[in-house]
């Protein structure tokens, strides 16, 4: 059978890259189709794959100013041809469903979400413009109808979709009026992550800077109780630092053993904003650290109230400081915590995968 893999971007590492490896693992030899591939940015994560970019990754400064081509993505994507194969994988949060396949290769499409940009979050997107990208702004309307238009097009060109939770599920019955064919949620490295018999007096953050990622509700609450919280991330942090007391540490990029060690120590995961799914919960869970979760997104999916973390109801530093005011960490068991994360590892994604390719390869 032969296989190829279609990725959105490989500009960054995060979860639907940990996606990407995954599916990878399992088709070492299947070529990655992409729209852009930046080396800088991922180092050698992805040394040695077979990786295919599109003409536009060419253009001048299209790696690092990216927006400049949004008008040429959907044409770039459908470009690729993928008819010397049996089976393609996509992997989408934005364009890499809409991939042209011949009738008889069974195309499969696991989303992340509906194109945040084109529907939830198009306004939010807008208003985040700066520098020379606002001289785009009077023009981008357009673009972005005619984009969201194809992208309900392209929705509709897989054979099978996966969600990667119940709560994207919903969102793409919603905007792509489609029904999923299943839920798999994304592999976590569980692994990878330990139970610590030595827990220390702080609570931990970890997220890239983004305003719906609510750090600033984190940083408010914690000021005002006075507890220690340590908060790994890179971004933009400047606002975050002018807001943040004394109580607050920004710890800034760590690497994988050291985010082992502060997860495995901390009191308990602080996890303010509502993701699609949310790998980040699940590694303090890994390490037997419950998780004190605003309730809402994938973490109604993950974390189990009251055995494996806490909720708090509101995006306010007022609910989350209640919250932690009524953690007690000693009611919580770390062996049932990572017992739990476990049912969400690499291992069972894969076989999960596995098992639906070859049913539907079968089907086709």
């Amino acid at each position: 059978m032969r296989v190829a893999l279609v990725h959105d971007f490989l500009t960054q590492y995060g979860g639907a890259e940990k996606v990407l490896e995954a599916f990878h693992e399992i088709w070492p030899k299947a070529p990655v189709f992409t729209l852009f591939y930046d080396k800088k940015a991922v180092g050698d994560i992805f040394k040695g794959w077979d990786i295919k970019v599109s003409p536009i990754a060419n253009l001048p400064f299209a790696i690092k100013k990216y927006r400049w081509y949004l008008s040429l993505m959907s044409a770039a994507i459908e470009r690729f041809d993928l008819s010397d194969f049996n089976l393609v994988i996509s992997d989408s949060s934005a364009y890499s469903k809409g991939v042209i396949t011949q009738p008889n290769t069974v195309h499969i499409s696991y989303i992340h979400s509906p194109t945040r940009y084109l529907w939830s979050d198009t306004y939010k997107y807008l208003e985040g413009l700066s520098g020379a990208e606002k001289l785009f702004k009077k023009i981008l309307p357009p673009i972005l109808t005619y984009l969201r238009q194809w992208d309900f097009i392209a929705a509709q060109r897989p054979d099978y979709i996966i969600a990667n939770s119940d709560f994207v599920a919903r969102r793409i019955e919603k905007y792509y009026r489609r029904k999923p064919d299943t839920v798999i949620h994304p592999p976590v490295e569980t692994d990878k992550f330990k139970i610590s018999s030595k827990i220390d007096d702080y609570f931990l953050l970890i997220s890239r800077f983004r305003p719906y990622k609510r750090v600033d509700c984190a940083i408010k609450a914690f000021n005002k109780l006075k507890i220690p919280l340590k908060i790994i991330g890179t971004g933009d942090d400047t606002m975050l630092k002018k807001i943040a007391g004394p109580y607050i540490e920004f710890l800034g990029f760590v690497n994988d053993r050291e985010k082992v060690q502060y997860l495995s120590h901390c009191k308990a995961l602080i996890h303010p904003q509502e993701e699609d799914f949310g790998i980040v919960p699940l590694e303090a869970m890994a390490s037997g650290r419950p998780v004190i979760a605003y309730k809402g997104g994938g973490a109604l999916e993950t974390i189990v109230e009251g055995r494996t973390g806490v909720f708090f109801n509101e995006q306010t530093w007022e609910s989350l400081a209640e919250a932690v005011i009524k953690f007690k960490s000693n009611e919580f068991d770390a062996q049932i915590i990572q017992n739990h994360a476990r049912t969400f590892s690499k291992d069972q994604f894969k076989s999960k995968i596995q098992s639906l390719v070859k049913n539907h390869v079968q089907d086709k």
